[in-house]
């Protein structure tokens, strides 16, 4: 192997093993001995987006573009940073369409398909994402979480039995997958097959704990200071609904209330509840820190997800009490 393909192999090794500093040294390394090759480029823009600079990122894609614009890894990379974080959602479809005059398989079709799919759907245009999950390919797929991305697609809009054929491919092929199972367990329950739902669901949440969390979750101490900074910085109408109640932080809900129906990846549960007095009394609340880190991009976004998850619960509870006071 040369030095330019090791310091890049080496450079994407680092990246999988969240040592990004040392995979930029790599990667800059590689670019020193081939200035002109697009992949130095783009493995620069993935860790840029992996460490959350959007920007820096797509002007790495960008880049490799310009080197060689047939490069189609570094358009779906690009076109991915374009939909999450900076929202471009429009530029996102175009380069994604791009893309797809260049794709070859299976394969790389859903990869591209997935990504439009994913635009539609942060813009809220269902419409389009049925559209554009109705082209996509239904396997066999050589990458087995392609079973899962485009079985959950589909979930999304409603083709429950093209759904569920590939989610159990996912979960035959991935038995260890939690996402496998969690959708799954969704579209036993979207059937009314609760008995079926429920085995999935404690399964996925088995799955989930084994999983490693986030590099970047927080610890007990400092979870439970944002959680109380989040309650504190809740709309008054909101906070005075919670004054007096037990909040209890866990990992995950326990397999008890799963059994019970509740979703194994619910942020928060709300438990001994009363619709009388203003405000509303409200017993016990429960923050599952798995999945609210989950939902979060990382650290500084846990205060902001705890409050959209305690204000849209308590509004969907008791809307006659707090709508107005919060549009207010």
């Amino acid at each position: 192997m040369d030095q330019f393909s090791a310091h890049l192999d080496r450079g994407w090794d680092l990246v999988n093993r969240g040592d990004f500093f040392g995979a930029r040294l790599s990667a800059e390394k590689s670019l020193q001995l081939d200035a002109n090759s697009p992949e130095p480029y783009n493995l620069l823009g993935y860790i840029h987006a992996a460490q959350g600079n959007a920007e820096e990122a797509l002007d790495n894609y960008r880049q490799a573009l310009t080197i060689d614009d047939t490069f189609f890894e570094a358009m779906l990379n690009a076109a991915e940073v374009l939909i999450h974080p900076l929202c471009q959602f429009e530029d996102a479809v175009n380069m994604v369409d791009e893309a797809l005059d260049l794709a070859r398989g299976d394969d790389e079709v859903a990869d591209a398909l997935l990504l439009k799919f994913d635009a539609h759907m942060q813009r809220a245009d269902r419409e389009a994402s049925a559209r554009v999950a109705a082209i996509m390919p239904s396997g066999p797929f050589e990458n087995a979480q392609l079973d899962l991305m485009v079985g959950r697609a589909k979930f999304e809009v409603d083709d429950l039995e093209t759904s569920e054929g590939l989610l159990r491919s996912a979960v035959q092929r991935n038995p260890e997958n939690g996402d496998a199972h969690y959708y799954l367990g969704l579209v036993h329950e979207a059937r009314g097959d609760a008995t079926a739902a429920i085995a999935d669901f404690i399964k996925a949440r088995e799955l989930d704990i084994r999983a490693p969390a986030p590099s970047w979750s927080l610890g007990p101490e400092a979870f439970e200071q944002r959680i109380r900074r989040a309650v504190q910085s809740l709309p008054e109408a909101v906070a005075r609904t919670l004054q007096g109640t037990l909040v209890i932080i866990g990992d995950l809900p326990g397999i008890e209330v799963i059994a019970d129906g509740v979703d194994p990846r619910v942020e928060i549960l709300i438990e001994e509840m009363s619709q009388q007095g203003d405000p509303p009394a409200i017993g016990r609340l429960f923050i599952y820190q798995r999945n609210i880190e989950r939902t979060a991009s990382g650290p500084l976004k846990v205060e902001e997800e705890v409050v959209r998850c305690i204000s849209q619960e308590l509004v969907a509870l008791f809307p006659d009490l707090l709508e107005t006071e919060i549009e207010k």
